[in-house]
């Protein structure tokens, strides 16, 4: 939609990652740069991490565009909670491999014979690992072991590993996983922008979808911006494509501050409706009513009349039966509960008077009140669930 109002070839902000709209930050550019060492050695493991939206996939999209086809073989792997065997097959589907009968001999074996005849064909393999932070243990061992395989001295396989801040952690602190940081040869934490890279981001990927300074954007939006977003990369797509929403709607042809401060406060759920607009807060139980009288104060709410007459009418009796049924049986057990309070007063106020009483009487009156104190609790745990389905089913038929 804004992309027509504006006329963009296409949505300078989506959140799929595009390499065509790689920017380079000062963090990403550090980060190609331990990439580019790392694929230079051929052989270990590369580790970049980073916050979730901090550019880990767009960086690595990138850098496949620069690698010759012709010279390199690339495995993807998105992992989801993987045990050592599933990575083995994942993996070896990750290069096209069909490995039937799921044996982990014969995924090993497979996967061997093809890194060797990669490598006799002049081709390096790299094995990119998205997501890493939800792989166990034994999957992130069994990737370690990938790494063996060698012709003569030459190894066969490095490994790219993506993951958020929890795995750089992982990777640091557990003894399991010290023979794995051996073989890390690059690693690398993304940060978040800059305040003074927002505004250029911004621009390089309005131009990219042919901005020609339609819409104007305010100065003051870019400290903003960075204090919303946190210099997070998907943040700030979020923020931008709901700001070229509203400028399209309200056909604005400049951006401003104000107009950024409105789609935070909608994003964030803290634009409230006007006063005059807000509805009435429907009443609730009140603890210190008994339970029939706590269904009477609400039961004029829920069976006053709606939009719709006749079907209002029907959900009435239906209601008026349901609250009618439920309020005799709430009756009943409040009579007991009030009968059983009065025994209660009666040996209370015979032990003050010296009265002779059973000698477990103090353990008896305890045990009467914490059963009426649970029954009581019980009751209005129960009229409340029961309140909210009937309100819920009234907003259901109001929609």
């Amino acid at each position: 939609m804004y992309e027509d109002f504006y006329g963009f070839s296409e949505r300078p902000f989506q959140l799929t990652p595009d390499p065509a709209f790689y920017y380079e930050s000062v963090t990403h550019k550090k980060a190609l740069s331990y990439l580019g060492y790392g694929l230079n050695q051929g052989e270990g493991f590369v580790v970049i991490t980073g916050e979730v939206g901090a550019g880990k996939s767009t960086l690595v999209a990138h850098l496949k565009q620069k690698l010759d086809a012709n010279r390199m073989t690339v495995g993807e792997v998105v992992t989801s909670a993987l045990d050592g065997e599933e990575m083995i097959h994942v993996a070896a589907r990750s290069f096209g491999l069909d490995i039937a009968g799921g044996d982990k001999a014969a995924a090993l074996a497979a996967i061997e014979l093809f890194l060797h005849e990669e490598a006799r064909n002049g081709r390096r393999v790299l094995l990119i690992v998205d997501e890493a932070q939800n792989l166990s243990i034994g999957a992130l061992e069994e990737l370690r072991m990938l790494s063996n395989f060698q012709l003569g001295s030459h190894p066969l396989l490095q490994t790219l590993l993506l993951g958020q801040p929890e795995f750089k952690h992982l990777l640091a602190q557990s003894d399991e996983l010290e023979q794995l940081r051996q073989r890390v040869i690059a690693a690398h934490h993304l940060e978040p922008m800059q305040p003074g890279e927002i505004e250029p981001y911004v621009m390089h990927r309005l131009r990219h979808v042919g901005w020609d300074g339609n819409p104007e954007l305010d100065s003051s939006l870019w400290v903003k911006l960075h204090k919303a977003t946190g210099g997070i990369p998907r943040k700030v797509n979020q923020v931008m494509t709901r700001l070229l929403l509203l400028g399209a709607v309200e056909e604005q042809s400049v951006l401003e501050s104000d107009m950024l401060e409105a789609v935070l406060d909608e994003m964030s759920g803290d634009s409230s409706p006007e006063q005059g607009d807000a509805p009435a807060a429907r009443p609730r139980p009140d603890r210190d009513l008994p339970a029939a009288d706590a269904i009477a104060r609400v039961r004029s709410e829920m069976t006053a009349p709606a939009a719709q007459p006749a079907t209002a009418d029907r959900e009435r009796g239906l209601l008026d039966v349901q609250i009618e049924a439920i309020e005799g049986a709430f009756a009943e057990r409040d009579k007991h509960m009030a009968a059983l309070r009065n025994e209660v007063e009666k040996l209370s106020s015979a032990r003050i008077q010296g009265g002779a009483l059973p000698g477990d009487l103090d353990e008896r009156l305890s045990a009467i009140e914490r059963r009426l104190d649970e029954q009581e609790q019980s009751l209005r745990h129960v009229l409340t669930m029961m309140i909210d389905y009937f309100e819920s089913q009234a907003s259901r038929a109001a929609a």
